[in-house]
């Protein structure tokens, strides 16, 4: 095991070890960013795709507007239980049905402006709006009159008036909102507490919109305009470069957010981000580090893989030819060999997935449906007459699409490879940068393209409910009526055990018809240094950058004995210093 290095000197010893000279990157990003380093810095990976949390879907996004916004209800970083965000307190009727929430007192915008029930009820109204093309607006079908609102049917599919009365959402007075549930859900605390739920500032939004209409999201987000009630407000954007925050002097909880102000930088490669980790220009790096530093990493006190709550898989576009027919994608998803993959691309832990959830959600067990092998892959393709006569592969070849990332690719280039061993397939490899990469996806222009789902909570529902028709997440093009049903049946079903069965068989018909092709269960791969604190290490790897603050020396102490005594002696590198100045561990919560 290696030793715990915290100065400033060690990392730059471990940056000259693991990559050679630092890159021209961190020397380009100091000259390009001309203003002192923030308190915080950490990387989304890649530009963001909006600061609108009813238009995102994506981990990345998701950590802007944890600083920018908050819903509710919040989870907690280490526990994941349900805590008071901007809700101060909430009862639930007898029947589990309606949730009555009171806001506080001293809940308010940016701008100062009151944060008031009615704003919630707006904010869920846009969510349900078809114009909004919320991707998470079915999440919210489970209210009272919800679907109907968002798809102008009734229950039995007959056209229906959309009539916001019918829905279950009511700001009853100016702190108080009402919510209705059509019947009662074991998931909805923490389906509540995700970040797409957090309420949006109408009056600025509506300005802007008669103001510009064209564009009147460009304007709205933009330093100076976007209204929020988080714990940060946004003060700076540069586009591909960084997002600067400042602590929210309006938010009701400020007086006990340590840090003043937190940058996200816009870096694609996580070379470079790793990169500007090792030379103090980041906090924390989260994601795909390159495989060929895991090692390396290993064992160090800042790098800790934990199983996470995710899986990593490729979409299959049912609408084209080949892939339409259930052979063709069972030959591919029983060709790969997973363990491969996870030894010797990823190497912290991953586990390979035969299954689309992981085995952490809760007490849930996943089915086994599909295995490995190689002849029964090509006896597939035999039996669907979909090899020539000299029994080679007669399949078009086909399109690998990824986002822009090391480790993507290099996951990419196995596959390929495999499948070309296996199967005689021809396979060309095309990547994108993020928000082109989701606007493809989104369109259905690809074969097979690289994805990953991080439950937004510990539920099956989390995993299985984007396979339903014409769920927003779905994009494969994928439908199937029994499996719609067993879903619907899954989610109003309050008996734990008859749940856990009905998605269970959900998810049975899901790994046989393989419109999705699950490759391995994620860790975490948080590469964040030893002296910040509140720190969250949970299971959906979800952090709250309200409780973020920097460890006194006597604190960093404390907790490093406390890790020394649950770990075997390791070799010093030398005497411990400070990483930061003294005015930054003392800023502390």
């Amino acid at each position: 095991m290696l030793s715990m290095p915290s100065t400033s000197g060690a990392r730059l010893a471990l940056s000259t070890a693991l990559l050679g000279v630092l890159g021209a990157c961190v020397v380009a990003f100091a000259l390009r960013s001309g203003r002192p380093r923030a308190d915080f810095a950490f990387t989304g990976g890649g530009e963001i795709r909006s600061l609108d949390p009813h238009g995102v879907t994506g981990v990345p996004e998701g950590r802007v507007i944890a600083l920018l916004y908050e819903g509710l209800v919040a989870r907690n970083p280490h526990t994941l239980a349900t805590e008071p965000g901007a809700a101060e307190s909430w009862n639930v009727s007898p029947d589990g049905r309606t949730y009555t929430f009171t806001l506080r007192a001293d809940a308010r915008w940016s701008n100062g402006d009151p944060l008031l029930a009615a704003d919630f009820e707006w904010s869920f109204r846009r969510m349900l709006e078809p114009a909004t093309a919320c991707e998470y607006a079915s999440s919210l079908w489970l209210i009272e009159g919800a679907r109907e609102f968002t798809t102008g049917l009734a229950a039995d599919g007959t056209p229906r008036e959309r009539d916001w009365s019918r829905v279950g959402i009511v700001a009853v007075q100016e702190r108080t909102l009402q919510i209705r549930l059509e019947r009662p859900t074991p998931h909805f605390w923490p389906l509540l507490s995700s970040h797409v739920f957090a309420p949006v500032h109408r009056a600025s939004l509506e300005a802007l919109r008669e103001r510009h209409p064209r564009d009147w999201a460009t304007h709205w987000t933009r330093p100076g305009t976007l209204v929020t009630n988080g714990p940060f407000r946004l003060v700076e954007r540069r586009v591909g470069e960084v997002l600067r925050f400042e602590r929210n002097e309006q938010y009701w909880d400020a007086r006990n957010v340590a840090l003043r102000t937190v940058d996200v930088l816009s870096v694609e490669s996580w070379s470079s981000a790793l990169n500007l980790y090792l030379a103090g220009e980041l906090d924390w790096v989260d994601g795909a580090i390159p495989s060929s530093l895991v090692p390396e990493l290993l064992g160090r006190e800042d790098f800790d893989p934990r199983p996470y709550l995710g899986v990593y898989f490729y979409r299959v576009n049912v609408t084209r030819a080949p892939l339409e027919r259930r052979e063709v994608r069972a030959a591919l998803a029983t060709a790969l060999r997973r363990k491969e993959i996870c030894e010797l691309v990823l190497k912290a832990g991953q586990q390979p997935a035969f299954s689309f959830l992981p085995p952490q959600a809760g007490d849930y067990r996943s089915p086994k449906t599909f295995g490995e092998s190689s002849d029964y892959a090509q006896k597939l393709l035999v039996d669907a007459g979909l090899t020539d006569a000299e029994g080679k592969c007669d399949l078009r070849e086909l399109e690998l699409h990824f986002n822009t990332s090391e480790v993507h690719r290099d996951i990419a280039e196995v596959a390929a490879e495999q499948w070309r061993a296996a199967l005689g397939l021809k396979v060309r490899l095309r990547n994108q940068e993020w928000k082109s990469f989701l606007d493809a996806q989104g369109k259905l222009d690809y074969d097979l393209s690289r994805s990953s789902w991080i439950a937004d909570y510990a539920d099956p529902s989390s995993f299985l409910d984007i396979w339903t028709t014409g769920h927003e997440n779905n994009r494969t093009g994928w439908s199937n009526r029994q499996y719609d049903e067993l879903v619907a049946a899954a989610r109003s079903e309050r008996d734990a055990a008859r749940r856990r069965e009905l998605y269970a068989n959900a998810e049975r018909i899901l790994m046989h018809e393989l419109p999705c092709i699950p490759i391995y269960h994620y860790v975490s791969q948080n590469l964040v240094d030893p002296r910040v604190g509140g720190f969250g290490q949970n299971a959906l790897n979800e952090q709250s950058p309200k409780y973020w603050y920097w460890r006194s020396d006597e604190e960093l102490a404390s907790v490093r004995a406390q890790s020394m005594r649950r770990c075997e002696p390791v070799e010093s590198h030398g005497p411990s210093a400070g990483l930061y100045p003294p005015s930054r561990a003392e800023e502390r919560r």
